[in-house]
């Protein structure tokens, strides 16, 4: 395998595989990046059994310049760090009876020599590609992981929580996250309905791994699922991530549609005042805030015993006779907003204790929910 590419080139490429190299791996040959070339290019896959990531660089003019063809098994972190460090725009990258490796600069001021992974102890990394494949728009998917991951649970003892719900029926995309403190919720139509159903649950990391090297020049990705995992194709962009097993909780019951008070305010104006308040507020105390209305003026407050209070005052719109106070977390309650797009947030309550709708002004299929704490 000898071949000749520009420097930045496959550093971003190089950049976008590593993110399925785990040095924690139990297979020590997946600590490595496969470099696989052939006429039509250069063909990069990582892989840690829990993601795998492939991407082709396609032969281009003055891209790359291939001598030999060739396969090779490289340290992923050594060789991102190596050509992260090389100031020259081009590489070279030499074999040497398929145990050591040369990457060197033209003028030979730069090289390493370096130790391969043999290439026969690399497991077999097949991504398949299903025939009836889902296709949707690269900004669809994106909006729908920034609206809904973040709300997914860290708990690992309760993995189903710990992963994105994807039911697709007909036409219609539902996306639902919940740690059981706040949801998120994201309906979408498909420009094409599918003729089996679906309904899977995608580990929130993975799916928030894929959003980071999404290339947004291909307007559509493809979703080949199966069932243990889901193949995202993007571009020249494989990614494959696997499937949570079990049955994700109903959430519908827990979403009022009755209110008693919707409250509509500038969101960077809440966004900002809930912020202030936060300040004096601590994760050990839950990040508390309290929020009260008295008629169109909405005031939010924190009480730390440690640091004292904070108190901010801003103008709404409120719908409904009855005023409210209730309690929750500062933390939740800014990433909801966080996630939202339009001007105006809608805010809709049933009491002090059941859960907080909020929504953008316009009705995008978008719902985030929190749910109030006690403080008493």
């Amino acid at each position: 395998m000898k071949l000749k590419i520009k420097k930045d080139l496959l550093l971003e490429n190089l950049n976008k595989v590593s993110k399925a190299i785990s040095t924690k791996n139990l297979i020590p040959t997946l600590a490595g990046i496969k470099f696989d070339l052939t006429k039509k290019g250069l063909l990069l896959t990582a892989s840690n059994n829990d993601i795998t990531i492939q991407k082709f660089i396609e032969l281009k003019e003055e891209n790359m310049d291939i001598e030999k063809e060739g396969i090779v098994i490289l340290q992923g972190k050594d060789i991102v760090d190596i050509v992260r460090v090389i100031p020259e725009e081009e590489i070279n990258i030499e074999v040497f009876d398929d145990a050591k490796v040369l990457i060197y600069t033209d003028d030979e001021k730069i090289k390493y020599d370096l130790n391969v992974i043999n290439k026969n102890d690399y497991p077999n990394v097949n991504l398949e590609k299903s025939e009836n494949y889902i296709t949707i728009e690269t900004e669809s998917l994106l909006n729908i992981i920034k609206e809904t991951a973040f709300a997914t649970s860290n708990d690992e003892s309760r993995p189903v929580l710990t992963g994105i719900s994807f039911k697709i029926n007909g036409d219609l995309l539902e996306c639902i996250a919940t740690d059981s403190y706040r949801l998120a919720k994201k309906n979408i139509r498909l420009n094409k309905p599918v003729e089996e159903s679906y309904n899977i649950i995608i580990p929130g990391k993975n799916i928030i791994e894929f959003s980071r090297i999404i290339d947004t020049n291909d307007k559509e990705i493809k979703l080949h699922i199966f069932n243990n995992k889901i193949l995202f194709e993007n571009e020249d962009l494989l990614f494959q991530s696997r499937l949570i097993s079990g049955n994700y909780p109903p959430t519908s019951k827990s979403i009022p549609e009755d209110f008693t008070i919707v409250l509509k305010a500038n969101l960077s104006q809440l966004y900002n005042v809930i912020e202030q308040a936060s300040i004096l507020t601590t994760d050990k105390e839950k990040n508390i805030v309290s929020l009260s209305t008295k008629g169109n003026l909405l005031t939010v407050k924190s009480v730390s015993n440690e640091k004292g209070k904070a108190e901010m005052k801003m103008s709404v719109e409120k719908e409904g006779d009855e005023d409210i106070t209730i309690a929750f977390s500062a933390k939740y309650m800014m990433e909801a907003l966080n996630a939202l797009s339009t001007d105006v947030v809608e805010m809709s309550f049933v009491g002090e204790v059941k859960p907080i709708v909020i929504k953008n002004n316009v009705d995008d299929g978008l719902l985030q929910l929190v749910v109030p704490i006690r403080t008493y």
